[in-house]
């Protein structure tokens, strides 16, 4: 469980996040979602300790996140930022192999070598392996990205916006991977979104966020409301049933 309790962040007097309150359960797939400037991003940096509260404890797996040594966080907690900046002249195996450092400190076993493997054909990457990154698509270097995070074999994955700059098939498509891994691999996954019916197709909780408050957090129909979704983007929203669950239009 990731337990967030009075967890807030000041940039400025008129800026604030928080003061934040949540219990998020173990296992599936949670999705942030809120208007720009929410502090969506801000609330799951701070739950991976990259940028520090200024109040307040975040908890995850009962590890206080600002006073776990990084070698024990590293084991449980992992997370890609929206901003990645390996060196392109990586091999897709040598960028998924950064996700075993936690455990092998860089000298890679047998069992890790199979684990990397496991990760590259679980993201079809396997004819990509390899590849320089800078001779990938978007779509297929996001892939490679992800199978590093889930490489590091976390209980708990924090992806911001894992769906950037990706086409609606290439969208689909991750988080297809992202709903297995969640499923198959028992993981806890805790993504930013800014797309409301990707939120609602793949998440079995959703969060949703304004002006650096929670404003609702559930279930997928409990948050599909169009009363709700209209006050949090201040902009009429209808829900309609569609095949896979409930959908918002604009």
């Amino acid at each position: 469980m990731i337990e967030i309790r009075n967890a807030g962040k000041r940039y400025a007097a008129e800026v604030q996040i928080g003061p934040l309150n949540i219990e998020i359960p173990k296992a599936g797939i949670t999705s942030l979602i809120g208007p720009n400037g929410a502090g969506k991003s801000t609330t799951l940096l701070m739950i991976g300790r990259l940028l520090n509260m200024d109040e307040g404890q975040i908890r995850v797996a009962n590890m206080d996140v600002r006073s776990t040594k990084s070698d024990d966080l590293a084991k449980i907690l992992t997370i890609l930022r929206q901003e990645n900046h390996f060196i392109t002249r990586l091999t897709v195996r040598q960028l998924v192999g950064f996700g075993r450092f936690p455990h092998s400190k860089g000298r890679l076993t047998r069992e890790d070598e199979e684990i990397i493997s496991k990760y590259i054909d679980f993201l079809e990457l396997t004819e990509l392996e390899s590849r320089f990154l800078d001779e990938l698509s978007g779509g297929q270097r996001q892939r490679a990205y992800v199978a590093m995070v889930l490489c590091q074999e976390t209980e708990y994955v924090l992806l911001d916006e894992p769906l950037n700059n990706l086409d609606i098939a290439r969208a689909v498509q991750m988080m297809d991977h992202l709903r297995r891994a969640a499923d198959e691999f028992g993981r806890t996954i805790v993504m930013v979104l800014h797309d409301i019916n990707f939120a609602a197709r793949y998440s079995d909780r959703i969060c949703v966020m304004k002006d650096g408050q929670i404003a609702a957090f559930g279930t997928v129909p409990e948050i599909m409301r169009a009363d709700l979704l209209t006050d949090i983007f201040e902009t009429k929203i209808e829900i309609i049933d569609g095949p896979y669950g409930p959908i918002a239009v604009y």
